[in-house]
């Protein structure tokens, strides 16, 4: 009997990975290669070349707040920081307005940190002796909206045959369970400079806002992870 189970899953196999390799399927976390890299002979040897930004790149780029834009980021009174809050609001919407619904939809999720990262960083010079602190702090979660967000994307464009039989992409959780840990710590830090912050209640309301809009989003992301996890699939022992 356990022979014949072997034989059939051993079937199910070779048919999953020639139905992949026709299709032109790769997933990371399931072995077949990746798409973007190339092959070409140099020689007697062989060159990896790399066809170029991925779409993801050039997507992240508006989205992620530069280092030069950082600088020029200051709000004099909370008047103009909720102007300001407020146009990166409407800044969000407007670049994914003409995106297919299943980017938006991650973007649309990770928006608060995001908009969170944006008033962080107007609100410096309102937050006393702590603005430096506090602009440092939303930097860090500036660069970890990026590898979350690759992470949620190769969740959601993970093929329903990669899913049947690798299960979910364990790797993509596993950076998902990291950053949400690293962002954890990062807003413990927050907390306590929210209670040295010597400015006005106004600014300390926001602040507290902006704090709990950062832990709600690094709670779907664990639980996300902790999700994609336990999508085992038929043959992703294999893989494990």
């Amino acid at each position: 009997m356990k022979k014949t189970v072997l034989l059939v899953l051993f079937v199910l196999l070779l048919s999953a990975l020639a139905f992949a390799q026709q299709k032109g399927i790769h997933e990371p976390g399931t072995g077949i290669e990746n798409p973007e890299i190339k092959e070409v002979g140099q020689g007697a040897g062989q060159e990896m070349i790399d066809d170029g930004p991925d779409e993801e790149d050039s997507v992240l780029q508006p989205m992620l707040i530069s280092a030069q834009i950082q600088e020029r980021i200051q709000a004099r009174d909370y008047s103009e920081l909720q102007e300001m809050i407020q146009e990166r609001r409407q800044e969000m919407a407007q670049e994914m307005k003409d995106w297919a619904e299943e980017k938006r939809r991650i973007y649309q999720n990770q928006n608060r940190v995001r908009e969170a990262v944006h008033a962080f960083l107007a609100m410096e010079n309102l937050a006393g002796g702590i603005g430096p602190q506090v602009r440092e702090i939303a930097a860090n979660f500036n660069n970890s909206v990026q590898a979350t967000v690759r992470a949620e994307e190769r969740i959601e464009k993970r093929s329903g045959l990669a899913r049947l039989f690798a299960g979910g992409d364990a790797e993509a959780a596993d950076e998902l369970e990291k950053e949400a840990s690293r962002n954890q710590l990062l807003i413990k830090e927050l907390k306590q400079l929210r209670e040295e912050c010597d400015c006005s209640e106004e600014v300390r309301a926001l602040f507290q806002e902006q704090i709990q809009n950062m832990e709600q989003e690094q709670a779907r992301l664990q639980q996300l992870a902790q999700e994609e996890k336990k999508r085992k699939g038929l043959l992703g022992w294999l893989w494990k």
